[in-house]
């Protein structure tokens, strides 16, 4: 067996983390005396299968149910492989995300589709879309067996679906996409810049200071790496606030702006921005 396959590391009692090289997505595994519940499924089927392999390595049990922690395709392309592998498992999603997981899965098909030199192109496309089959708006507790698990929809942040899971006598929480280590976190056309640091107010109200908080892509990181992310989100909202509030119109913000990250990763954070914001906090430029 290679060196280099990804197996799965206890970060807490019966928290395991797998970490992929590709896109550096995690995938954890939270046991209790029932069974494995599942966080992510991976990017392709393919990716999926390798996963699977993993969780049968560890050997801690039945995987008896998964969650997505929300719509984006390389956080929930392996869902059906898992159900192939392990059987018909209940398939955990905010209410939001599996209502869009379909449009959005078909925007990343056609992107691969036009893609015709991406390397994993024919793995993603060769992908079965399997759906979220249980959903909640707010948040729901999942019985483990001799353990409880909590997901939590705390607002709009990456997405307006996103979701974490609380493990509260481990006291570790998945952050999904809400935090990132590997890069900052990824604003795109999807997101809510103004709100995602009032959504990660609520997530840090869930920590302790020795929480274990695993992102959706990178290293496992802590309660102080989370308020530094939220930071500079809210630099990133109130640079927009500002910008907009003084006149400067959105064509001239990301140029006019003093930002914590590259402006290359910008862009969408001060269109949605502009879009975002109420009448009241726009002035109009002086001509």
């Amino acid at each position: 067996m290679p060196d280099d396959t990804p197996r799965f590391t206890e970060v807490a009692p019966r928290v395991w983390v797998a970490h992929y090289d590709w896109m550096h997505v995690n995938i954890t595994l939270i046991g209790g005396s029932d069974g494995l519940l599942m966080v992510d499924t991976h990017g392709s089927a393919a990716e999926a299968r390798t996963v699977a392999d993993d969780v049968r390595r560890l050997g801690a049990g039945p995987l008896t149910g998964l969650v997505n922690t929300h719509e984006h395709w390389d956080h929930h392309f392996g869902n059906a492989t898992m159900v192939e592998q392990f059987g018909d498992v209940p398939i955990h999603a905010t209410d939001w995300a599996a209502e869009h997981m379909e449009v959005s899965s078909a925007h990343t098909f056609e992107q691969y589709e036009q893609d015709t030199g991406h390397p994993r192109r024919d793995e993603i496309l060769a992908t079965t879309l399997r759906l979220p089959t249980r959903t909640f708006s707010s948040a729901v507790q999942l019985d483990l067996g001799d353990r409880a698990v909590e997901l939590i929809h705390p607002g709009r942040g990456h997405t307006a679906g996103d979701l974490v899971v609380r493990v509260p006598d481990a006291d570790v929480l998945l952050g999904g996409d809400l935090v990132e280590e590997s890069d900052p976190p990824f604003i795109g056309d999807d997101s809510w810049p103004l709100e995602w640091p009032l959504t990660l107010d609520l997530v840090l109200g869930l920590m302790t200071d020795a929480t274990v908080v695993v992102p959706g892509h990178g290293k496992v990181v802590d309660k102080e790496f989370v308020q530094d992310q939220r930071t500079e989100l809210g630099v990133i909202a109130e640079t927009i606030r500002d910008l907009a509030s003084r006149g400067v119109p959105q064509s001239e913000a990301l140029a006019a702006g003093e930002w914590p990250w590259e402006r290359e990763r910008l862009g969408s954070a001060v269109q949605l921005g502009y879009e975002h914001l109420p009448r009241s906090q726009k002035r109009l430029p002086l001509i």
